[in-house]
């Protein structure tokens, strides 16, 4: 029993087997040129899933789905945007475990050219069965997300991980706010440049393939980086000739039977294999994978119904706002966002613990849900005074706190996996579930919104939504309270702070 507990199974978190280096290191550089890189390679899915917002609605309209029904838009722009997160849901897990295997990059630069060609072809779609095809595409071909999570784990330590998770929020900011400023700017632009683009029948026929061609080549150049400048993370990859070849009995991803105990002369070679998916689902992967899902959808909800409370008029329960004035609201909460993310994750995270900082994170939208209804209710009574665009400014501002909770959960997640080998496996596992919570959480807190200030029901005082929204918020937490107190990374940031 005691050599047992000397020794790292699949129950072991993956952080606690680097326990001891930590003690031996002060805090560790971010490998800047790889973790750049990454950075980067992380903007095409904002990029690609982000671009057809402003425009979705035109394009439903032209292609003559509704039949001239406006009611109708809505509809089908929802199910097109939601479509690329209900593919991936059903493909990323089986992207990351595959990269356990063949190695990261391969799987990196197909989700990249998967994404090139997708936005290609729907912008060169014309009927709405095409259009939502080349989304699906565009879903089911990109594992990227949890396969360059897995990567970022790798070339970090528990040292410098929660600096390193502090910039992926921002990756992702980044992105959604580029990728809507060139589907709004360059959609159509045989009308908006006639100089330019006025003479071309292409772009007469195809009048948003343009503004989908920047994210496409951009992903294509992307797998060219990834080509020639990423380093492989995983040390033992076998090829996809191997792979098929591996045998149900000696492939780790068909092999569900029972491992004899493993012993120190095994223990590398164990650490170098990856699991199958039944031995993935300990408590510790289940817990944070969890957490994460909760996280997505309470993040997600809110900003879904953002953007329409402050576009719907103030007698029915928003604030009646421009679409450029909205826009300016949404930019300077990813500008703050971006600077706070950089500059103050990590030491808040340092001084105060992870299971901490998530807590607080996901706490503080409850206050952000309760503004909703004192902001509209201030509205009707003073109209958009002082007093009004200082509550929603600071509402706004106090949303960007539960961004922290994003680099927190993915510190849990890392630290749940069994070993390295099986990293990828835990992130598409963890990434699969946050796909299903981001394809039903638009759709259904819009829902919430438009039964909540319908007039026949107006449920509640037209704010039903934000009562539902804050009880799954207080779900959440429930939740988060089965995750572990401390993690690896908390006790290399309190060496670190004795040190000092």
């Amino acid at each position: 029993m005691t050599a047992r507990h000397n020794q790292p199974d699949e129950e072991t978190p993956l952080l606690a087997s680097e326990h001891h280096e930590s003690h031996k290191r002060k805090h560790t550089p971010i490998p800047w040129g790889q973790f750049s890189i990454l950075l980067v390679l992380q903007l095409a899915e904002p990029l690609t899933s982000q671009v057809i917002y402003p425009f979705a609605p035109d394009l439903i309209r032209n292609i003559g789905i509704t039949h001239g029904d406006e009611t109708k838009v809505g509809y089908y722009v929802g199910v097109m945007q939601s479509i690329f997160f209900a593919t991936q849901a059903l493909t990323v897990l089986h992207w990351s475990r595959i990269s356990d295997h063949i190695g990261r990059k391969p799987v990196i630069m197909t989700g990249l050219m998967g994404l090139s060609i997708s936005m290609y072809c729907f912008g060169l779609s014309r009927t709405f069965w095409g259009a939502v095809i080349s989304r699906s595409l565009n879903g089911a071909l990109n594992g990227n997300i949890g396969v360059m999570k897995s990567m970022l784990a790798e070339i970090t330590d528990p040292s410098n991980i929660a600096q390193a998770y502090a910039f992926l929020p921002i990756a992702w900011s980044t992105g959604a706010t580029i990728g809507p400023v060139i589907g709004g700017s360059l959609s159509r632009p045989a009308e908006r440049f006639p100089n330019v683009f006025g003479h071309s029948e292409f772009f007469k026929t195809y009048p948003y393939f343009l503004a989908c061609a920047i994210p496409a080549t951009f992903s294509a150049i992307a797998c060219f980086v990834t080509l020639f400048f990423l380093k492989e993370t995983v040390r033992h990859p076998i090829s996809i000739r191997q792979l098929l070849r591996l045998a149900p009995k000696t492939a780790a991803v068909e092999r569900d039977v029972q491992v004899p105990k493993t012993t120190p002369a095994d223990l590398d070679d164990d650490d170098s294999r990856p699991l199958p998916l039944r031995r993935l689902l300990t408590p510790r992967v289940i817990v944070a994978a969890g957490n994460y899902a909760f996280l997505a959808i309470v993040d997600i909800t809110l900003r879904a119904i953002q953007p329409v409370f402050y576009s719907t008029p103030i007698a029915l329960g928003g604030l009646g706002l421009s679409p450029q004035t909205i826009g300016l609201i949404l930019s300077l909460y990813g500008v703050t966002n971006g600077v706070m993310q950089i500059f103050l994750f990590g030491r808040i995270h340092d001084r105060f613990g992870t299971k901490r900082v998530y807590m607080a994170g996901i706490a503080s939208v409850l206050p952000v849900f309760a503004l909703f209804p004192v902001i509209n209710e201030l509205a009707r009574l003073e109209g958009l005074s002082r007093t009004v665009w200082a509550l929603v400014l600071g509402q706004a501002l106090l949303s960007i706190l539960v961004n922290f909770a994003y680099g927190c959960v993915f510190i849990f997640i890392t630290a749940s996996a069994p070993n390295k080998a099986s990293l990828g496996s835990v992130n598409g596992l963890a990434q699969m579930l946050v796909s299903v919570m981001r394809t039903v959480g638009p759709a259904t807190a819009n829902s919430l919104f438009a039964l909540s200030i319908d007039e026949e029901h107006h449920y509640l005082g037209g704010f039903f939504v934000y009562y539902a929204l804050s009880a799954l918020v207080c779900v959440a937490l429930a939740v988060g309270t089965f995750l572990p107190d401390r993690t690896m990374s908390d006790g290399a940031a309190a060496e670190e702070g004795a040190d000092e």
